[in-house]
């Protein structure tokens, strides 16, 4: 009988924490990861993700998109026989503009140059 081949990972937060460490099957999606990673995320860390797309997963110098299996994404076994895969978290909320941003760019387009000639 086959053995299925399972790839074993663990998650590294931006403070050196490692979680959600276990084997994956290459089939997994790299959302259902993330989806698991806003799941165990340690209770009481300074930042703390909200949603799938705040959450980014780097491996090897790129970011795996959600979309994609680990199989996609070329993750393979370790070269340490027992040894797990690192994989970094980055946690990037969307970037929303605030108001007074909006009101700096609303008032340079409103500005226009004029003279006043008595």
């Amino acid at each position: 009988m086959a053995e299925r081949e399972e790839i074993e990972l663990k998650f590294r937060i931006y403070d050196g924490t490692d979680i959600a460490h276990r084997t994956y099957l290459p089939s997994t999606t790299v959302a259902t990861l993330k989806q698991r990673l806003i799941t165990e995320w340690p209770q009481g860390k300074t930042v703390t993700p909200k949603s799938v797309n705040d959450v980014k997963i780097i491996h090897a110098g790129k970011v795996l998109e959600n979309n994609k299996t680990l199989a996609d994404s070329r993750i393979t076994f370790g070269d340490i026989p027992g040894g797990a895969i690192t994989m970094h978290v980055v946690v990037q909320p969307p970037l929303v503009k605030k108001k007074s941003e909006k009101n700096q760019e609303n008032k340079q387009k409103m500005n226009s140059c004029a003279c006043t000639i008595l």
